[in-house]
């Protein structure tokens, strides 16, 4: 007698559960700052100096003592010309220091004035402001201070850390090593961009999409290829690709057909933790262990490999890189312009675009085939399942630049 189905897995509880099972990568090496954009932090980071390192101003103007322009109409004698990068003088009472932005406060001044208030004639400059003591002046350690950590173990290095990482003198940082990712594609009816399409035969769209996807990660990516639908040859790629790799991520043959050679593949070389969730599009979604590498299969339909990756593969890699903190992708409540009135008993991810009333609105076709919707969308509408829209309701939207990367 057969055994009852289980019930499928909703996201969040799929999700727990891959994350639950995650061994960060333990390698690091230290690399040049210049190299590490995308890669994740190994150790915390402590600035050695103040940001800024000295009183500074913020304006082009004329650096003074406050006491000297209270009548807010002084006269002063020009006394030095300091530039960003040089050092001045003691300032003396009853004149001014022509200042630029970013240039030290001379010993004396307490205030900066903007040239726009100022009246230059010869060598006198009249005042045309009573500043306060401390106007325009950006204080040492004011955006950092000594001592203090500029950057926490597991930070994703953007443009943003790197900016910071060079601005307290950090020309190396520790990172971990890059993840080793396996790749590889099944379906005797996949053909290469380039080749003849023979009668039944379809483009491997998700070699190019997953691919990239990885890209965006930062992954080393180790590309197997189309692999035909045999168990044999699932099986012996997938012994290969274990090997000296980190995570296995392949696309097609999840589902139950007599061609779907991967669930059993992989009950054969490993085990399966995971499979089938109950989300739209990507139901049959594979989650297990090769040897000493971690696999998921992506189901072959293009949106839904597109968007299972998304939800599942993404957070799933960050933790696997070592990164710490938030990794969920913001959700946005946005005005639905459009009626959804069938609900499925799925958690539904629905392509929708923001329009220039403020609202979002979908695409006509929300098939897993149609890859043209994730091309005009901006994103997805996160629905819970059971869940009808009808228009001028508040729905969950998440972009895709919080899913991308």
């Amino acid at each position: 007698m057969n055994e009852p189905r289980k019930p499928m897995l909703s996201v969040s509880e799929a999700l727990a559960q891959m994350l639950a099972a995650v061994r960060p990568v333990a390698d690091e090496e230290i690399i040049s700052t210049l190299a590490a954009n995308g890669r994740v932090l190994a150790k915390a980071q402590v600035s050695g100096m103040n940001v800024p390192g000295a009183d500074n101003t913020q304006m082009d103007g004329y650096a003074v003592r406050a006491a000297d322009c209270a009548s807010g109409n002084a006269s002063l004698t020009v006394s030095q010309r300091i530039p960003a990068g040089h050092v001045g003088q003691p300032l003396l009472p009853g004149t001014a220091a022509r200042i630029f932005t970013g240039a030290m406060i001379p010993e004396g001044a307490d205030a900066v004035v903007m040239q726009e208030q100022c009246e230059l004639a010869g060598n006198v400059v009249t005042i045309k402001h009573a500043p306060k003591s401390g106007e325009w002046i950006r204080r040492a350690g004011e955006d950092i201070t000594s001592g203090s950590v500029v950057l926490p173990a597991g930070a994703r290095l953007r443009s943003q850390e790197l900016g910071l990482a060079a601005s307290v003198g950090l020309a190396e940082l520790p990172v971990k090593r890059k993840l080793k990712v396996a790749v590889f594609f099944t379906g005797d009816e996949l053909t290469m961009p380039g080749e003849p399409l023979a009668p039944g035969a379809i483009y491997n769209s998700n070699r190019f999409t997953l691919r990239a996807l990885l890209e965006n990660l930062g992954c080393e990516i180790t590309d197997f290829g189309i692999v035909p639908d045999s168990l044999e040859a699932t099986r012996s790629v997938l012994r290969e690709s274990a090997q000296g790799h980190d995570l296995i991520i392949t696309s097609g043959g999840v589902s139950v057909g007599e061609e779907d050679h991967i669930k059993p593949a992989v009950e054969a070389e490993g085990k399966l933790n995971m499979w089938q969730i109950a989300v739209k599009p990507g139901k049959p979604l594979a989650f297990g262990e090769v040897q000493q590498a971690f696999f998921i299969g992506l189901p072959g339909n293009p949106v839904s490999s597109f968007i299972t990756f998304m939800m599942f593969v993404r957070p799933f890699v960050l933790r696997l890189q070592g990164v710490e903190g938030a990794i969920a992708p913001r959700a946005f409540p946005m005005r639905a312009d459009f009626d959804w009135p069938k609900a499925d008993k799925r958690n539904e991810f629905l392509r929708a675009r923001i329009n220039d009333a403020g609202g979002v609105e979908l695409f006509r076709n929300q098939s897993s085939g149609v890859l043209t919707s994730t091309v005009w969308g901006d994103g997805v509408i996160d629905n819970p399942p059971g869940q009808t829209i009808a228009a001028g309701d508040l729905v969950r939207f998440i972009p895709f630049n919080e899913l991308l990367y």
